[in-house]
Formats: structure tokens, sequence, C-alpha cells
């Protein structure tokens, strides 16, 4: 990775975000941002997304998540109880019916199949699965293509199914000049000491859910009331875009649609089921249909709650669902698989 690259995967972004803004599609900075560096990659350019410029994006990202937790929220959070037990059985029911499903359409072994069915935690299933057996490649394939193809899909599909067309980031997050110095460098503080203990304490995502749970707790103890200006999370949302969109990078279109048939008919399976699911419990319970689907469908955590920020729905319930499924899965995934084993086979 050069810098000449990293600032073309810059350029690239900016300009497809600003294509995205200017035409009126939904999440425009991110999804303009990635799309273009996914032509460009397949084209045969070599843009690259530094690690250490979407760390600091993601901490960016992360204090903007935890600022959506009040001390009103808090009050509010018993009524989660159900969507968070629907979460786990959610995940049971897709494991199991992707990676049946990855076993026949793919022909995948048993160890590929189930931790590329896995919906969560791509880092440890790639490390897990290869260790026990997977094929490494295909598993962060098919978890690649799973978050690519679910934050296209959702955004448009949202607007379509509930007309909901979000809100300006200027006007939902403030501008740079708004916030007090203060209050920024309490933000800054989050991010910065958010990241290192979670780091420490090895928690996954750690630059993204450390300055989350950091910000949660200076914003549910009143100590501050401000969000990140709207500039610095435009900025996250294209350097995030152009990070799923680089890793394109050295395909060819033949083998990117052999892989995209496969994905897509299992992050088809895990769509249905989380509208399902979706639809069943906002029947039964007062949590509207909409903030349960962004909080059900399984995309990268980053992703689906930047989906959510631009989409007006509450951030705090849909991040805390995205967080409990990605630490659910690292914990109990390869426990599973391994209890579970001489069934899969059978």
């Amino acid at each position: 990775m050069t810098w000449k690259a990293v600032l073309l995967a810059l350029a690239l972004g900016s300009v497809g975000g600003t294509v995205f803004f200017m035409a009126d599609l939904p999440l425009p900075w991110m999804l303009g941002s990635m799309s273009t560096c996914i032509l460009a990659a397949l084209a045969g350019a070599k843009p690259a997304m530094s690690s250490s410029l979407r760390s600091v994006m993601l901490a960016v990202l992360g204090v903007m998540l935890g600022s959506a937790f009040t001390p009103d929220l808090i009050r509010q959070a018993g009524q989660w109880a159900p969507s968070l037990m629907a979460l786990f059985v959610a995940m049971v029911v897709a494991t199991v019916l992707v990676m049946a499903y990855l076993r026949r359409v793919g022909g995948m072994n048993v160890p590929t199949a189930y931790f590329s069915a896995a919906p969560g935690g791509v880092n440890e299933m790639v490390i897990t699965g290869g260790a026990l057996g997977g094929d490494e490649r295909t598993i962060a394939m098919i978890h690649f293509l799973r978050i690519l193809l679910i934050v296209f899909t959702i955004p448009f599909g949202f607007r379509v199914m509930t007309g909901i067309h979000g809100v300006p980031m200027s006007s939902s997050m403030g501008s740079l000049m708004d916030i007090p110095l203060l209050d920024a460098a309490m933000l800054l503080a989050c991010a910065a000491g958010g990241a290192l203990a979670a780091r420490l304490a090895r928690f996954p995502a750690a630059t993204l859910t450390g300055p989350m749970a950091a910000s949660s707790v200076v914003h549910i103890l009143g100590l501050t009331a401000s969000h990140p200006p709207a500039e610095l999370v435009i900025a996250a949302q294209v350097v995030t875009g152009a990070g799923l969109g680089c890793r394109m990078v050295g395909l060819s279109w033949r083998h990117l649609l052999q892989a995209v048939r496969i994905a897509l008919g299992s992050t088809m399976i895990l769509i249905i089921i989380s509208t399902g699911l979706a639809g069943l419990l906002a029947w039964l319970t007062s949590l509207p249909f909409s903030m349960l689907l962004l909080a059900f469908v399984p995309g990268g955590i980053a992703e689906m709650c930047l989906i959510a920020l631009a989409l007006g729905q509450d951030v705090a319930f849909v991040s805390t669902h995205h967080v409990l499924r990605v630490i659910l899965v690292i914990a109990c995934a390869p426990m599973a698989f391994r209890l579970f084993k001489p069934w899969f086979e059978r």
C-alpha cells in the first residue's frame, strides 16, 4: 500500500459520494464511495485504504454511536428484551439454514460452510475456521460479500418498503464550528481512551466498540450532549465505503460473479429471516418494524449503524443489537461447532 493508492481511494470515494448525494440516493457517502472503488478495482486500478485512517474513522463512528445513548433512552431499554432474545433465535436458525445452503449449492466442506454461515465476527471466523479445516479464502469472501450485498440492498429496500428517506446529516449532527471546545476534548478522549481500553480487553471491533462504550457512558451521565460534527461523520462514511470497495482489488469480473452467485442466495436467506422476524415482533410488541429490521439484518456493525443514522432510526437500539450479535457469534460459534460437528457431518 502506498499513499498514492490511498489518495486514489479517497478521491474515488469522494467523487462517488458526491454523485450519489446529488442523485438523492440512500446513504450516498458510503454507497457512492464503495461503488466507485469497486468499479475501479474491477477495471484494474489498485486503490487502497490505510488501516490507520480507517481505525481513526471507526473511532469517530463509535463516539457518534455512543452519543445516541441518553438517560431517557436507558429507562426505555427494558422494552428491548424481547428483540434481544429473538436475535439469538434468529442467529441460530440463520446459521443452520445458510450452512445447509452452502453445503448443497456451494459444495463446501463442513468447517467452511459453518464458519461462512456464522452471522458476524469476520476475522475470528476466518482464523478459527481455517484452524479447524475450513478454506480461509472462501470464508472471508462469503462474509465480505454478505456485508457488501446487505449494505447495498437494505437502504434501497428500506426506502421502498417504508417510504422513509432519512434526514440530512448536517441537520442531525451539527457542524464542526458549533461544538464547544470542552465537549470536543471530551469526545476526543472517548475516542482515544475507549479504543485503547477495548484493545487491552481484547474486545471485538475495538476501535469502534471501545469509543462507543466510552461515549455512551459520558452521555448517559449527562457530561455532554454533543455529537461528532457532520463533516467528520461524512468523512468516516467515505473512508468506510472506500475500504469495503478496495477489498475487490485483484479480483476479476469472472471470479466475482462466481462468488456472488453463491453469496447472493445465502444473503437472501438472512434477509428473509430478518424481515420475517422483524414483522412478527413488530406485530407482537410496540417496537417499529423499520427499527427491528435494521437491528436484525447481519451486516457489519459500522455499516448497519451508519444506515440507521442516515435513515433517522434509533441508533442506540440498532448498535446494541449488532454489538451483541458479534459478541455472541465470537463466543459461541467455535464451541457450538465442536459440540455439533458429528451431527453436521451426518
